[in-house]
């Protein structure tokens, strides 16, 4: 039996999580994740899903503002595990918890590409034909670990960062078990340093877009849905979103055609359709309904 410290946090980390406890030749022993946050307008405490998982399964769950806390290292070592695996878990960790057992991290990129905090969303944001998790084995750096394994997808087939999330979750959770089992077989494979790069942390301000370019704009809509979202600099939020052309020149936010329920708008390069619009502190609506209510006709900007 496979003993393991599991370290991760979103909703990416529960679906590893559930496919180790499935597992016959796997045990989890110990859950870390991050502390209970305000989420929503009324700032309700709301758990992690990991912890939701965990305690569903009645394994203990920690959940440390710091790993640097010398009795989480002394909970941690009591377990004796054969392996610490981290998905998405919030914090870096210090050499005294990389020096307890193995740790390996499954990282939603194909390493050394988007070592960081966003690598699905910048996966998106570039167009890249393809994306993957890789398992690797931590050091002290940031994703910089030697590869184990690594599994892939073409991005077409999930376009959007929840569908992506989902389906670059669902490799992770088939690849942990293997990896684990066969580690002793595995020869780790250096990462080029040279053909490394980085992402950060993604922000609300993120989100901000306008109509200079329909291609950038469609890219956003992808690496942002749910979160941050995309928005204007007026405040409106637009979804539902389709990429009508790219290449064709118009009047920036010119208002093309006027469909169903959503609208088509000009950029200065390529055109979009818009589904849905939300205004400031308002309900979301058709984006044809904001318009009439608004007595914007085709022809007119969207930005008036």
């Amino acid at each position: 039996m496979i003993n393991v410290v599991y370290m991760g946090t979103p909703h990416y980390a529960k679906v590893i999580l559930e496919e180790l406890i499935k597992s016959k030749d796997i045990e989890v022993s110990l859950v870390l994740t991050q502390p209970d946050r305000p989420v929503g307008r009324k700032k309700v405490l709301t758990p992690p899903p990991v912890k939701e998982l965990a305690l569903q399964e009645g394994i203990e769950v920690l959940q440390p503002n710091s790993l640097k806390d010398e009795g989480i290292k002394n909970k941690i070592e009591a377990k004796k595990p054969d392996f610490i695996v981290v998905a998405a878990f919030g914090q870096i960790l210090p050499k005294e918890i990389l020096d307890i057992a193995p740790c390996i991290n499954l990282h939603a990129s194909i390493l050394p590409k988007y070592r960081g905090a966003s690598p699905i969303q910048q996966a998106l944001l570039n167009g890249d034909e393809y994306s993957g998790v890789t398992a690797m084995l931590m050091d002290e750096g940031l994703d910089t670990g030697d590869i184990l394994a690594f599994s892939y997808i073409k991005t077409k087939e999930a376009p959007t960062l929840d569908l992506m999330t989902q389906k670059l979750s669902l490799l992770a959770a088939k690849l942990t078990p293997k990896v684990l089992k066969e580690f002793n077989n595995i020869n780790p494979l250096p990462q080029l340093n040279s053909l490394a790069s980085k992402c950060k942390k993604i922000t609300k301000q993120d989100g901000l877009v306008d109509f200079s370019d329909a291609t950038a704009l469609y890219k956003k809509y992808c690496a942002f849905f749910g979160w941050p979202g995309i928005f204007l600099e007026s405040g409106l939020k637009l979804s539902d979103i389709e990429l009508i052309d790219e290449d064709k020149n118009y009047n920036s936010g010119e208002i093309l055609d006027i469909l169903d329920n959503s609208i088509i708008i000009g950029c200065s390069r390529g055109s979009i359709k818009v589904g849905t619009i939300q205004p400031p502190s308002k309900a979301k609506m058709s984006a044809k309904a904001y318009i009439v209510g608004k007595r914007i006709k085709v022809g007119d900007s969207i930005l008036w």
